[in-house]
């Protein structure tokens, strides 16, 4: 660091580096696990639904406990660090190995699912304790608005390279080598940046000492926050709605508009190319100029005019419109959503003396991982009743407005719940100021 206690230009590149290997494998995972599990692999949607119930409980719960186990973790290698440098190359392994199985659901379903179950649920496991130790270290390593945004613009440069990576090379890469030879491929990206970074983290002294709360005081002093409650529920329904946007549009193109799941790749390649190309005046023109809770407000409400269009596109080329303008807004959303879950590690430290990242980081885990439960079973009651079955070589007509009811109803919704819950959020204006006071004065008394 310097003198000054800000990071320099390395170290906030090096850290942003990293989350190229965190994004990869969950994001291959949100976009195609389940056209892999369903559609390629004949999986019944209804039995996905019912494991995808049970799988999403366990991931939320062990968010908040994993979460906590960062807070409270005492090792050489300091309480985050140990969670990327151990469970790195494992997450990477994990990943692989979910896109490899040996099983089909025409001939062997039950087979099928006890293999997916099995990976995906360790895989799960490893990234929440990775990316609580990534992100944990988010509010620690970086103090100031300017700092958080110019980095939350530069990691999210590589989540986007990671989007890309995920969404539109994927396609490209099982139609010429197969799944496996695509997972491995993913894999390998993703493990490289995680160790080349590592070098770059630090830990604040001061937070040596600080053994957080037990852990049901924890989830109290969490549950009762409204700055929370409010900022965790926007980034949960915006989740809803992008975990929507990116499970249905390859079902979308393929029944829809009748062209290649291949297109896939060109109109998320345009969405995310343009969300990457906004970051900075993102960052520049608005978030710098307002605040965090206004700038993502405006991105949600950006992302209500990209999708609402999609549920009557006539053709493709008006889907690769709507994607300019989804681009715009994803760059508003992903540039601010963990800055804003950071205020909220702020003031909480400010109120109870600790510096609780995994804790909170975890529960937004653990809400925003319930999300992915209400997409999947909204998936499951909707396309069902438009006659969609994986067991049919042809599909009816019928599944075409049904894919478009999935992609635009649960997303418009989603965002302007986001929307609402936004403006609800207390941390703003003279409130803001004074909690980004009182942290100065505590690091100073602390270094003392």
């Amino acid at each position: 660091m310097t003198p000054e206690g800000a990071t320099n230009t390395k170290t906030r590149m090096m850290y942003s580096l990293m989350s190229l290997g965190v994004a990869t494998p969950v994001e291959t995972i949100s976009a195609f696990a389940l056209y892999y599990i369903v559609d390629v692999k004949n999986l019944p949607a209804t039995w996905f639904a019912s494991f995808w119930f049970f799988y999403t409980v366990y991931n939320a719960l062990n968010n908040p406990a994993l979460g906590y186990a960062s807070d409270r973790t005492r090792s050489r290698w300091g309480r985050r660090r140990p969670y990327i440098l151990f469970g790195g190359l494992p997450y990477a392994l994990t990943f692989a190995l979910i896109f490899t199985t040996p099983f089909d659901g025409k001939t062997n379903p039950i087979g099928l699912l006890i293999y997916f179950g099995i990976f995906i649920v360790i895989w799960e496991g490893l990234y929440t304790a990775l990316a609580t130790g990534y992100y944990g270290l988010l509010p620690e390593m970086f103090g100031t608005y300017e700092e958080r945004t110019d980095v939350a613009a530069r990691m999210n440069i590589f989540q986007v390279i990671a989007l890309i990576l995920a969404s539109v090379v994927p396609p490209l890469l099982w139609n010429s080598i197969g799944w496996a030879g695509m997972a491995i491929s993913l894999a390998v990206i993703s493990v490289v940046p995680l160790y080349i970074g590592y070098s770059s983290l630090f830990e604040r002294a001061d937070l040596k000492t600080d053994t957080s709360f037990p852990f049901w005081q924890a989830l109290k002093s969490t549950f009762v926050n409204r700055s929370y409650l409010t900022a965790t529920g926007a980034q949960a329904m915006r989740f809803v709605a992008t975990g929507t946007l990116q499970m249905g549009m390859p079902f979308y193109l393929k029944y829809s508009l009748k062209v290649s799941d291949s297109m896939f790749s060109v109109i998320f390649g345009i969405a995310f190319a343009v969300a990457m190309l906004s970051l900075y005046p993102w960052r520049n023109w608005v978030a710098n100029k307002l605040d965090s809770r206004r700038t993502l407000m405006l991105a949600n409400l950006i992302m209500i005019f990209g999708v609402v269009p999609l549920g009557f596109s006539p053709s493709l080329p008006f889907t690769l419109v709507t994607a300019v303008i989804i681009g715009i807004g994803l760059g508003g959303l992903i540039l601010i959503g963990d800055v804003i879950i950071a205020e909220v590690i702020d003031e909480d430290e400010v109120k109870t003396g600790h510096q609780r990242a995994g804790m909170f980081f975890g529960m937004s885990g653990f809400v925003i991982t319930l999300s992915g439960l209400l997409v999947s079973s909204v998936f499951g009651l909707i396309m069902p009743a438009f006659g969609y079955d994986t067991l049919l070589d042809v599909q009816p007509a019928s599944v075409d407005m049904g894919f478009r009811i999935f992609l635009t109803a649960p997303t418009s919704i989603g965002f302007l719940l986001a929307i609402f819950l936004l403006w609800l959020y207390p941390i703003h204006g003279p409130y803001l100021q004074s909690i980004k006071d009182a942290l100065v004065r505590k690091h100073a008394t602390a270094g003392e």
